[in-house]
């Protein structure tokens, strides 16, 4: 479709719309049964982050992943709630900055102390919730 000579963008979100991720219940429920690994495949391109690197964020290697697509084997809840968070925050930081790019080039400078970034704290589930905790108050105004 096309919107006054430019391409209609979508958001990180519509195209993981089967997915529930709108609250703390509904991550829950979709993290709880396990996710494909194909998902993963998707965040990874979609957010411009080699899968090398998202493999890492969740605590699994590379040949771990390529193995589950293989197999059809599904990620753990553990790791299915961490890339579900993962995809929520891309999500926000997309609508906060514009674009993943941006989010990215913000992910990836220094925050508290020089040697630190909120790229780093993604490691965790509980990262993941502080760093959006950060965009909510910067989409409120409150200086970071």
């Amino acid at each position: 479709m096309q919107v006054s000579g430019l391409e209609k963008k979508t958001s990180l979100k519509a195209n993981f719309k089967t997915l529930a991720i709108d609250n703390d219940a509904q991550l829950f429920s979709s993290a709880r049964n396990g996710l494909s690994p194909a998902i993963f495949y998707e965040f990874a391109r979609l957010v411009n982050m080699p899968d090398k690197v998202l493999a890492h964020i969740i605590h699994l290697s590379p040949r771990t992943i390529s193995n589950y697509l293989d197999r059809s084997k599904l990620l753990s809840p553990v790791q299915s709630e961490h890339l579900l968070k993962l995809i929520a925050l891309f999500d926000k930081g997309e609508a906060l900055f514009g674009s993943i790019a941006e989010f990215n080039y913000w992910l990836n400078k220094p925050f508290f102390e020089p040697a630190e970034k909120p790229a780093d704290w993604l490691i965790t589930p509980g990262g993941v919730d502080l760093v959006a905790l950060e965009l909510d108050r910067m989409a409120l105004g409150y200086p970071v």
